[in-house]
Formats: C-alpha cells, structure tokens, sequence
C-alpha cells in the first residue's frame, strides 16, 4: 500500500474506489512506471532513520572501555548523514504525489492529510504506552496529557514524519496553482530560518518545517530529479560526493547553510540509489525495504527501547575483547534485528494500525426496491 514515502504491500486503490462511490474527482494523472531506484532510496533512508536511532538512543548509551574512539566514531558518522536522510525521504515522497495533490480536497483531505493525522495519533499513543514501561530509554515521550497534546499538535514526537506528510499535502495542494520559484523560495527560506536557528524549534518541530522545501520540489521538480538518476555514473557520484563533503564542512561553520548541504545530499543520494538498482541483489534487498517503510517507521522505536532494555546490562559487563566487537558492529547488527523483527511483526499487526480504516460504502438504492418489501 503505498503512503508516499511510507509504504506497504501492494498499489492503494481502496481509497480511490471508494470515494469515488460518493464523490466526483478530478482528472488525475495518468501513473507513471514505478522507479526502481526510488524504492531503492527509500530502504536506504529509513534503514538510516533506525541505524541513527540505535546509535543514538542504544549504543552511546553503553559504558564502553576502550583505547579506540569507535563510539565517537560512529556518532560522527551518523551526523554526517542527517542533510542526506530525511530530506531524501521527503523528496521521493514529493515525487510520488503528484497524482493525490491533484484530486478534490475531499478526496485529498480523507486519503492522504486524515490518514497520516490518524496514523500519527495512533502511534503515539502506542509508543507513550509501550515507552512508559522502559523508562530507561533515552527518547522524548509525554509524561502527561498535556504534554500528549503537545506532541499531537505542535511540537511532534519521533513519528513526526507522518505529521509533516499531512501538512505537507495540505501546503502542496492549498499552494498547487502559484509559480515553482515562488513556493520554493518560500519554502527554502523557511528552511534556512529553522536552520539558522532564528525560530523556536522544540522537539522536531524544526525538521518538519525545514523539510517541506525537499517535499515541495520532489513534487514540483520530479522530471529533474529522474533526469538525474537516469544520467547516474561513477563520475558523477564522486563528484557529488566531493560536493556533499564539502557541504559538510561549511555545515559546520554555518549553520544557516544546512538546506543547501542537503540539496548536494540529496543529488549524491538519488544518483548512488540510481547506480545501486543497477545490481539485482541491492535492487531486490532495498528495493523490498523500501516498498515496506511503514512498519519499519512505526515499529522500529518501541523495538529498540526493548532491545536496549535487554542488551545493556551485557554490554556493559562484557570484557574488553568482546565489547572491542561489539564496539565496531553492534550498530549495523542491531540495525538489521530491529528491522527483521519491525518487517516479521507486519504480518500480525491489524490493517487499522497501518491505514486508515474505511468507511462503510454507501449503495444507490434501486428503483424496483425502494419500497418496502411485501
């Protein structure tokens, strides 16, 4: 089921069939093919979304004694990857919506901007119950109603990413008839505003503002983009990579540049995504993970805060020759459990966890059988 970024399972049609019972739509575009190497970006990205997680809310977390700096390692390594991550997840999922902006605001309002509201909601009470019992566990959770309130409304919790979609949808579609440059301009310099600093961003309150640029020109730009994986080569990566290197450099004298090293992240990561679905291997591992991101997104925080639960005591305790191993492969082992175990407890999680659920269809009475039946 595809929920622009987030998907699962096979092509969305229920909502489709079903408001069109009620409802008259606009002409949609006509589906483009589906993009290999987006697919392939997508199980990228939110392998990244839970490799970061696990370095930050599990593996710096251990008291590790060692001569190595391995642990500040891969927390340097983590934050070289977050200009790429979620605005490259924001930017495919601009690319795929194209055809839900352009249906009625009814159509829009339930299939997209009420679904992720719905989704969001949900989540986060799953995730407040589960987290309330590992309180252990290093990440922002609501200790009250009001604060529950808070994360539902204006300052989102870890699951931000389906609340930014049902604003991003509401923007793309309130602002669909203005010029490009202007809404991407618009956009941009709400970016630089965020990163700057300049606007009280608590708790991801700033990601999903300064991300909605990456939406908007996935969505406004999306021939730009495929011309780009399509004209992918070794040279152009290094090139790009060199870019994005660089960016990052900046990134760290100034901050304000944080969109701008992004849009070099997200050029290096379409055109690696693009050389990577050249492989049949690569192609059919991400490319699966990334048909199936919404479960891994919804699932993979409360996994983890279990995992963390039971691994830290060990690790902490292990002699220094086991936690050297640990040290250099704990974050890739655990990033790829939590996402097997995320992808094996799909298969029992109810459909209403994962969409929204439907309405019931209302049937044209027939003429013979509007009276009562003798």
């Amino acid at each position: 089921m595809e929920v622009d970024g987030l998907t699962r399972g096979d092509p969305d049609m229920s909502d489709t069939l079903q408001l069109s019972i009620t409802a008259t739509t606009a002409p949609e575009r006509p589906p483009r093919p589906r993009e290999s190497w987006a697919d392939v970006a997508k199980g990228a990205c939110i392998l990244l979304v839970v490799l970061w997680h696990v370095i930050t809310k599990d593996y710096l977390q251990v008291d590790w004694r060692l001569a190595l700096p391995l642990p500040g390692a891969w927390g340097l390594l983590g934050e070289q990857l977050l200009p790429l991550r979620m605005p490259l997840f924001f930017a495919i999922s601009g690319m795929f919506a194209a055809g839900a902006v352009d249906r009625s605001w009814r159509v829009l309002g339930r299939s997209k901007v009420a679904k992720f509201g719905y989704l969001y909601a949900v989540w986060l009470l799953i995730h407040t119950a589960v987290l309330a019992l590992v309180p252990d566990f290093d990440t922002a959770r609501a200790g009250g109603p009001l604060e529950l309130l808070e994360q539902l409304t204006i300052t989102p919790s870890n699951l931000w990413y389906l609340l930014a979609l049902a604003v991003y949808f509401t923007v793309a579609k309130a602002v669909r008839r203005l010029p490009t440059a202007l809404v991407l301009a618009v956009a941009l310099a709400l970016s630089v505003v965020v990163a700057a600093d300049l606007l009280a961003t608590p708790g991801n309150r700033g990601g999903l503002l300064q991300n909605l640029v990456f939406f908007l020109a996935g969505l406004r730009l999306r021939p730009v983009v495929e011309g780009l994986a399509r004209a992918a080569n070794w040279r152009r990566l290094a090139v790009l990579g060199g870019g994005y290197a660089a960016g990052l450099v900046v990134l760290r004298l100034l901050p304000a540049t944080g969109p701008l090293v992004s849009v070099a992240a997200v050029a290096f990561g379409v055109t690696a995504a693009a050389l990577a679905a050249r492989s049949r291997a690569v192609a059919r591992v991400l490319g699966d993970i990334g048909r199936r991101t919404l479960p891994i997104y919804v699932l993979h925080m409360p996994v983890l805060a279990v995992c963390h639960a039971v691994l830290i005591g060990p690790m902490d305790r292990a002699d220094p020759p086991m936690q050297l191993l640990l040290a250099v492969a704990e974050p890739v082992l655990l990033t790829v459990l939590v996402t097997w175990f995320c992808l094996a407890l799909e298969r029992s999680l109810p459909a209403a966890l994962l969409d929204l659920p439907s309405r019931p269809t209302r049937v044209a009475a027939v003429p013979w059988q509007s009276g009562p039946v003798r």
